[in-house]
């Protein structure tokens, strides 16, 4: 007994490595945080790094628009953070919907069909996924513009999101789709059912976690990319990442104002991983008590 109870025991060392990592992740969210309650003044003050008076103005001059007052401190309102806030949502939204729909359709078939090349294309749908964005830059930006049109569109930045995220949705979907026991398709193809019924009554609701684990990681791609959304979007159509790094001037920068825009862009992706990652545990708790 006394043995187990000092093998249980963990070291210093991990607990120390432990408060290194939370200080890691947690400390920039401070960070960000507390520097967004300041104003300009107490940000560049040497003297009020710990001890300073916490205000909203940040957050009422960055949601100036959709407020339903105006706030005194504020003489022009900019509606650039509400549109383009708008404008990631729908974009990432959008992106992961079509991305789920063709990548469930596409690991079905990889999985259940078999054909000619099945084992190249699903190799080639994972080496897509290695080629960096930035590399893709260059060329998608001149067909994009030059024999598309689709520079500074929603469609144009959609398509690209697709494009990038499909193959690590298709992987991912597969390892999902080979763990369905193929005896509740025939047994739903006994009963009647046709193909497509097969797919979206049986195989999907059965692959719910995969799906939502997609989900998550479809989505957080979208709404973070700022490289293809800085060169292919326009001033109607540009994203909050794009529209945080061209509030960066050589002249004036309003960090508090900055770390206000920061905090309201992480909230939409915390609620939709939320939201999804219930779908995983469900999913996860209701195989676990089967039988």
């Amino acid at each position: 007994m006394m043995k187990n109870a000092s093998e249980s025991r963990q070291s210093p060392a991990f607990y120390a490595l432990m408060v290194a990592l939370v200080i890691m992740s947690v400390g920039p969210i401070i960070l960000m945080l507390t520097t967004s309650l300041k104003l300009n003044v107490d940000v560049m003050s040497d003297t009020s790094s710990l001890l300073f008076t916490p205000t909203l103005k940040n957050y009422e001059t960055v949601l100036c628009d959709v407020l339903w007052y105006a706030p005194e401190h504020v003489d022009y309102c900019n509606p650039t953070f509400s549109r383009a806030l708008g404008n990631s949502i729908f974009i990432a939204l959008v992106s992961t919907a079509i991305t789920l729909i063709l990548g469930c359709m596409a690991a079905y078939a990889l999985v259940r069909f078999k054909f000619m090349g099945r084992g190249a294309i699903s190799l080639t749908t994972l080496m897509m996924r290695m080629v960096p964005p930035a590399v893709l830059l260059v060329p998608v930006f001149g067909i994009w513009t030059f024999s598309y049109g689709l520079d500074g569109t929603f469609t144009g930045i959609i398509l690209v999101y697709v494009a990038m995220n499909l193959p690590f949705v298709i992987w991912i979907l597969q390892s999902f789709i080979v763990q369905v026991p193929i005896q509740l398709e025939e047994a739903a193809k006994m009963d009647g059912a046709n193909p497509l019924q097969i797919f979206f009554l049986v195989v999907l609701p059965v692959i719910k976690p995969g799906l939502a684990a997609a989900a998550i990681f479809t989505f957080r791609i979208a709404w973070n990319e700022f490289l293809l959304a800085n060169a292919l979007l326009d001033r109607n159509t540009r994203t909050v990442p794009v529209t945080i790094v061209n509030s960066l001037t050589e002249y004036d920068i309003d960090w508090g104002v900055i770390m206000a825009t920061g905090m309201l862009l992480a909230i939409p992706p915390i609620i939709f991983t939320f939201i999804a990652s219930k779908q995983i545990i469900t999913g996860m708790t209701a195989g676990a008590v089967k039988g």
